[in-house]
C-alpha cells in the first residue's frame, strides 16, 4: 500500500505528547515483555502490519521467543504464556474488541487477580495507547517492514 501522508510533518506536537505517553509507559513498572506481547497481540487484532512489524522485531531484540510471537495469535491453546501474560492479553483482546460488548466481568476479574489497581490502569493505558498508533497507521499507511529496533542495552531491557 502506499503511503498517504507524513503525519509526523503535518501533527508533531500530536505525535510528540503520544511519544511521551509511550516514555511513561515504558518507565511505569509493567514488564517489558509483556508490554510487547500486548502490543503485538492489539495490533494483530486490529490488523495493523506497520504495528506487527514494529512490535515483532522490538519484542525478538529485546529477547522474546520467536515460539511465543508465533503462538500469540493462539494464546488460549498454547502452554507458552504465565497466568499474569494471560490475564494481560484477555484484557487486551477486551479493550480493543469492544464492538464485540464491554469488558466482561469475568475478564476483569481474572485481570484484578493478577495485577494491582495501578498496574491494572496502566496496562489499560498501554492498551489504549497501541490502539491509537494502530489507528493511525492504518489511516495514514506509513511503509511497512523498514523499522529497526533500536540496539537494546542492558538499561533499555528492562523497559
Amino acid at each position: 500500500m502506499e503511503t498517504r501522508l507524513d503525519y509526523q510533518k503535518a501533527f508533531p506536537e500530536g505525535v510528540q505528547g503520544m511519544l511521551h505517553l509511550e516514555a511513561i509507559l515504558r518507565r511505569s513498572g509493567l514488564e517489558s515483555s509483556l508490554y510487547e506481547l500486548v502490543k503485538i497481540r492489539a495490533s494483530q487484532l486490529n490488523g495493523c502490519a506497520f504495528c506487527i512489524d514494529m512490535h515483532t522485531k522490538d519484542a525478538r531484540a529485546k529477547g522474546e521467543t520467536e515460539q511465543r510471537i508465533y503462538a500469540l495469535s493462539a494464546w488460549h491453546e498454547g502452554p507458552f504464556f504465565t497466568e499474569r501474560e494471560r490475564a494481560a492479553l484477555a484484557w487486551t483482546e477486551a479493550i480493543t474488541n469492544i464492538q464485540n460488548g464491554h469488558a466482561s466481568e469475568d475478564v476483569y476479574a481474572q485481570a484484578r487477580l493478577q495485577f494491582s489497581e495501578e498496574e491494572l490502569v496502566r496496562l489499560t493505558f498501554a492498551i489504549t495507547q497501541i490502539n491509537s498508533w494502530n489507528r493511525i497507521a492504518i489511516a495514514f499507511r506509513p511503509e511497512v517492514g523498514g523499522y529497526q529496533p533500536q540496539a537494546v542495552t542492558s538499561s533499555t531491557a528492562k523497559g
